[in-house]
C-alpha cells in the first residue's frame, strides 16, 4: 500500500512575499503553504502526498472549498492536489500533531495512511470511448507501474550519484501490460487483467500489430509494460490520431525482475514497438533535485504540457533487488492539470 500520509520533520521554513498569515514548510523534498507560525524547523507533523484522498472528517474542512471531490467511484471527500498560493507551489499538505489526537508515540517516516483513513486518489481505468472488460487482478505477480517521486526519496540522489543511468520522457496516457507466459497471453490495465473482446482498445492494438504471435516467438516469458496514449485516453496531449503504446519496462517473469535498458531496446525493436523518448544516458550521474525538476519542463511535440521524466540506473545499485527508479513531474503540468 502505498504510504500517502506519513510524519514527516520540517527542514526548514521560508516567507512568501506580500503575505502576513502564509508561509512555506519544507518537508521531504516538497515545500506546502502553512498557516504562518505554525511550525519551525525540526517539528514534526503529518504530510499528505498528492493524490491523497482525505474522509469527511471535520479537522479538513477547511479544504471543502478547493479540494471537496464526490462521484460514485470514489465516493466523497477531500482531494490533495498541487496548488498555487501567492506565486508559490504548495505540493501536498502539512498538518500539526496536535490536530491527530489518535496519533501517539510517533518516528519520522511513520506511515499513518491506514490510521487515518486516507486513500489515493483514482478514476475508473477507462481507454477511448467504452470501458475494458475486468478478468481478474493482473496474474503472475506482474508489478504496478507506479513511479516514486523523486521529493519524496531524496536518499535516491545520493546513491545514484556517480552511476550509470537513463532518463526518458514521462508520456501522458494509461498504463498498459502485454504479457507472454507459457503459451497464455493477457492485456492488463494498471490494476486488472482484460477480456479480449470489443470494449478493449488495448487488446485491440495488440491484435493489430499480432504483439503476441511475436512474443511467442522470442522463446522466453515477459511482461511488456508502457503507456497507452490517444484520443479518449486522459486528453490525448499528444495529439495522436490512433492509439499508441510507449514501452518503457519489460519484466521477465521467470524472476520478476526489470530487463536493463539495452535488453528493452532489443526486443522492442524486435517486437516492432515503440519506447518512450530517451532524453539522455550516461554513465556519471550528477543532477540535484532543482536541476531535475527544471529538466522535467517542456512540451511534448504536440505543443502540449509534458507530464515530466523518469529516471534510473542502468544496473543494480546498493541493495536494491532490480534498479533505483523515480519520476520528476512538471510543476507546470501538475498547476495546468488542475485548472
Amino acid at each position: 500500500m502505498r504510504q500517502l500520509a506519513t510524519i514527516q520533520q520540517v527542514k526548514e521554513v521560508t516567507a512568501i512575499e506580500s503575505s502576513d498569515f502564509i508561509e512555506l514548510a519544507h518537508v521531504m523534498g516538497w515545500q506546502c503553504v502553512i498557516k504562518k507560525g505554525e511550525f519551525k524547523p525540526g517539528d514534526l507533523g503529518v504530510y499528505f502526498e498528492i493524490d491523497s484522498f482525505l474522509p469527511i472528517v471535520e479537522r479538513y474542512e477547511f479544504l471543502r472549498d478547493k479540494s471537496y471531490r464526490k462521484n460514485d467511484f470514489m465516493g466523497e471527500g477531500f482531494r490533495i492536489k498541487t496548488m498555487r498560493f501567492r506565486g508559490e507551489i504548495s505540493q501536498g499538505l502539512f498538518l500539526p500533531l496536535t490536530a491527530f489526537p489518535e496519533i501517539i508515540n510517533v518516528s519520522i517516516g511513520d506511515d499513518v495512511t491506514e490510521l487515518l483513513s486516507v486513500r489515493k486518489w483514482e478514476m475508473p481505468e477507462v481507454v477511448g470511448a467504452g470501458s475494458d472488460t475486468r478478468k481478474g487482478d493482473k496474474p503472475y505477480g506482474i508489478p504496478t507501474t507506479d513511479e516514486t517521486r523523486i521529493q519524496s526519496e531524496e536518499r535516491y540522489l545520493e546513491l545514484l550519484k556517480g552511476n550509470a543511468y537513463y532518463i526518458t520522457t514521462k508520456m501522458d496516457g494509461t498504463s498498459c501490460t502485454i504479457y507472454y507466459k507459457d503459451g497464455n497471453c493477457g492485456v492488463c490495465g494498471r490494476n486488472y487483467e482484460y477480456v479480449d473482446d470489443e470494449n478493449s482498445a488495448m487488446w485491440k492494438y495488440a491484435h493489430k500489430y499480432n504483439i503476441h504471435e511475436n512474443m511467442r516467438t522470442l522463446g522466453r516469458n515477459i511482461a511488456i509494460q508502457g503507456e497507452f496514449c490517444g484520443g479518449g485516453i486522459q486528453k490525448n496531449r499528444l495529439k495522436l490520431k490512433e492509439p499508441e503504446l510507449y514501452v518503457f519496462d519489460i519484466v521477465d517473469l521467470a524472476t520478476l525482475k526489470y530487463l536493463p535498458l539495452d535488453k528493452i531496446i532489443e526486443i522492442t525493436d524486435y517486437l516492432g514497438l515503440k519506447r518512450v523518448p530517451l532524453e539522455e544516458k550516461g554513465d556519471n550521474f550528477d543532477y540535484d533535485l532543482k536541476q531535475l525538476l527544471e529538466k522535467a519542463c517542456g512540451n511534448y511535440p504536440s505543443g502540449n504540457r509534458k507530464e515530466g521524466i523518469v529516471v534510473r540506473s542502468k544496473k543494480n545499485i546498493g541493495n536494491f533487488n532490480n534498479r533505483i527508479s523515480f519520476k520528476v513531474l512538471n510543476n507546470d503540468f501538475l498547476l495546468k492539470e488542475e485548472e
